[in-house]
């Protein structure tokens, strides 16, 4: 995902625009990532079954929904960094740094790909901080960072319903 400084709508900031457009190409891969996410969560809503359903039900009810409105806070940062959103699932299964899955195993299984890949998300924005941070840009720097405390407790949450914790 490339975005160029051209297509960058002029505007007045402190943030010079080779500094907006590498930020916006980061918060369009975080929400790629994010996307794929939010879909593979919803996922494990529809498809859990067990002795377990009640409880991890709710719990992915809740991280889809917070996923739906970061991925919208997301967007919008990059429309304010002066750029437009990456468009269409197949760019952002592309760019995503956890995989479209197609078959689900048993809840266990479920639980544990879910978690690996939200603390995967977690970790790329990490990275993404620091490129924040080096263009003096706080907003995106704090907004990721909050979202990465959000995505590490529901790794954990999901984490801590596996039936035998390694």
């Amino acid at each position: 995902m490339t975005v160029k400084t051209a297509e960058l709508r002029e505007m007045k900031t402190d943030i010079n625009k080779t500094d907006r457009a590498r930020m916006a190409e980061k918060l369009g891969e975080t929400l790629a990532s994010t996307y794929v996410l939010y879909q593979k969560t919803q996922s494990v809503h529809w498809n859990v079954t067990g002795p377990m359903f009640v409880g991890v039900h709710k719990l992915t009810e809740g991280q889809y929904e917070d996923l739906a409105a970061s991925i919208d806070t997301i967007a919008e940062r990059i429309r304010a960094l002066g750029a437009k959103t990456p468009v269409g699932l197949s760019t952002y299964i592309n760019n995503s740094v956890i995989d479209d899955q197609v078959e689900w195993g048993d809840v266990d299984a479920m639980l544990k790909q879910l978690s690996n890949d939200t603390l995967t998300v977690a970790n790329q924005m990490r990275e993404f901080v620091k490129t924040a941070e080096e263009a003096d840009d706080v907003f995106t720097a704090d907004l990721l960072t909050a979202r990465i405390g959000a995505l590490e407790e529901s790794s954990w949450m999901l984490s801590a319903n596996l039936s035998s914790i390694n």
